[in-house]
């Protein structure tokens, strides 16, 4: 992954299984953003290829790119909810976009995705009538309004206090094991990581790659690479 002659990160070699809840994890400009771009198609990698299946994200066509990104979503990190819409407006707009449900039946898709994030009765209230962590609920509800097999999240609990981070993970797990959807979430927060991360990789910014890949908690107790161990134990008490 490169921004012209500036290299990103380079040799990544991995794969994501499905109904992994999957962590993108490593310290400040390690390029965990900018993979996630990667992935979710919004930039292409200078060399190499990213695979859903057995299909070739970008050596297919764009009408072959826009199926498979039918079939995903993203959390964003702010939420990025449109604060001149109400909740169930936000949910509607992709079922605006690429369904032909009547307006009832988008209103009550809109309520199911609500209540499956535990926000049932909030659909008419706009996003600065609610809090922060309703906030990222809804936009995880948002993000689920195609019923997506993958769902990304970039940074899913920054900026909520530990108790409603807690809680998106509940979240996630739970729609994890009721819906078997997959998750790529990139974070930093140790709590959530080991919390609700399946596997994982680790990107180093001095090395720029990858230099870890495995579930969370299995690379904090027996990684050999110092980098990955400090990581993943800054905090603890020596």
């Amino acid at each position: 992954m490169a921004y012209g002659d500036f290299v990103i990160l380079h040799d990544l070699n991995f794969e994501i299984g499905t109904g992994d809840i999957f962590i993108i994890m490593g310290g400040s400009g390690c390029g965990k953003s900018t993979l996630l771009k990667h992935l979710v198609g919004l930039n292409a990698p200078a060399k190499g290829e990213i695979f859903y299946g057995d299909i070739s994200f970008w050596g297919g066509s764009a009408k072959s790119r826009d199926r498979i990104l039918r079939s995903t979503g993203v959390l964003f990190q702010s939420g990025a909810l449109w604060s001149s819409m109400t909740l169930s407006e936000n949910i509607c707009l992709a079922l605006d976009e690429y369904t032909d449900y009547t307006e009832k039946d988008k209103c009550d898709i809109a309520a199911i995705k609500l209540a499956l994030v535990g926000l049932a009765g909030f659909e008419g209230f706009y996003p600065s009538e609610i809090s922060g962590g309703m906030q990222k609920r809804a936009g995880l509800a948002r993000a689920m309004a195609l019923d997506p097999a993958i769902l990304f999240c970039d940074e899913p609990s920054a900026g909520l206090d530990p108790l409603s981070a807690r809680r998106l993970d509940d979240l996630i797990l739970e729609l994890s094991d009721s819906l078997g959807t997959t998750f790529v979430i990139v974070s930093h927060e140790l709590a959530s990581i080991f919390t609700i991360g399946s596997n994982s990789v680790f990107l180093d910014p001095v090395t720029k790659t990858a230099i870890a890949y495995g579930k969370p908690t299995t690379l904090r107790d027996s990684s050999e690479d110092h980098r990955v161990r400090e990581f993943l134990t800054r905090g603890e008490k020596s």
